[in-house]
C-alpha cells in the first residue's frame, strides 16, 4: 500500500538507509536503486512481463535497455517513473521508497526529479518554444527572471538560442526533439528517462538528437536511462543492459 505525508507543498517521504543488508556496497554511490522488480497483466491470459529486475544508476550516469519488442522496455520505465505499479520489489530514488508513495506524492515526485523524452514530442503547439521549455518551471512555481535565464540557458545549449519565439509549426522534427530534451531537463531533475527518442528522425537528426541527449544529462549530473532498439543509439550511453523475463543483463555493444 501506498502511503505518504503531505500538507500543502510540504510533504515527507518514507526514507530507506541505503547500507541495509539487501543492498551491496556498490548501491551506496546510486541514486537509483532498483531491486527484485516484477510486473504481470491480469485477465483471461494471466501473463508475467518480466521479475527479478535489478538496477543501480549513479549520479552522471547513462545506461541504454535493449530487449525483443513486448519484453516490457517501456513498461520499465513507466514502473520507475511511478506511472504504473509493480507486482513487488522496491524502487528507491535518491532514499525515496517510491513504492510506499500515494497519487499525489509521485506526481509532486515526478515534478520536481524526473525528466522524460518520448519519441512523439509532445510540444504544445499554441505555445512558443521558450513557454513550452519552461512548463516543468511552471508547475513548480518557478516564474519571473531566474525562470528566463535558465531558459535561456536551455535554449543556448541544445543550440535553439534564436528560436526561443518560435512556434512548434516552425521547427523540423530534429529541433522539436531538442526542445524536448531541454524541457526535460530545464528543472535540473535528478532521473531522465527517455523512451525511443529518435524513433520518428531521420538518421541525421537522430545522431544529433542522441549526442545532445547524451551531452546535457552529463552537463546537469543527472542520470539517464534509454528505451532503444537501436544499437547506435544504445552505443552512446555508458553502459548497454538487455531486459529479458528474468532480469536485465549487461550486454557488449554490436557493430
Amino acid at each position: 500500500m501506498r502511503s505518504s505525508s503531505i500538507s500543502g507543498s510540504a510533504w515527507q517521504f518514507q526514507f530507506v538507509d541505503a547500507r541495509a543488508s539487501e543492498f551491496d556496497s556498490c548501491s551506496l554511490r546510486a541514486m537509483l536503486i532498483v531491486r527484485n522488480l516484477g510486473k504481470s497483466f491480469a485477465g483471461p491470459r494471466p501473463r508475467t512481463v518480466f521479475a527479478g529486475v535489478d538496477l543501480d544508476l549513479a549520479p552522471g550516469e547513462y545506461v541504454a535497455i535493449m530487449g525483443e519488442s513486448g519484453i516490457g522496455k517501456s513498461t520499465l520505465l513507466n514502473l520507475v517513473a511511478g506511472l504504473e505499479n509493480a507486482d513487488g520489489g522496491s524502487i528507491r530514488l535518491d532514499g525515496v521508497e517510491l513504492t510506499t508513495l500515494d497519487d499525489d506524492a509521485l506526481t509532486i515526485l515526478r515534478r520536481a526529479q524526473l525528466g522524460f523524452v518520448f519519441q512523439a514530442f509532445h510540444v504544445l503547439p499554441y505555445l512558443t518554444v521558450a513557454q513550452n521549455i519552461a512548463l516543468p518551471l511552471s508547475l513548480l512555481g518557478k516564474v519571473g527572471t531566474e525562470a528566463e535565464r535558465r531558459v535561456a540557458e536551455m535554449l543556448v545549449a541544445v543550440g535553439l538560442g534564436e528560436r526561443g519565439d518560435s512556434v512548434p509549426s516552425e521547427l523540423s522534427g530534429g529541433e522539436l526533439q531538442r526542445v524536448a530534451i531541454a524541457r526535460a531537463l530545464v528543472h535540473a531533475p535528478r532521473l531522465v528517462l527517455a523512451d525511443e527518442p529518435t524513433g520518428n528522425l531521420d538518421p541525421e537528426s537522430a545522431v544529433q538528437v542522441l549526442s545532445l541527449l547524451r551531452d546535457q544529462i552529463k552537463a546537469n549530473n543527472a542520470a539517464g536511462i534509454l528505451v532503444t532498439h537501436s544499437q547506435v543509439a544504445a552505443r552512446t550511453c555508458d553502459r548497454i543492459l538487455q531486459l529479458t523475463a528474468t532480469g536485465v543483463r549487461e550486454i557488449a555493444p554490436q557493430p
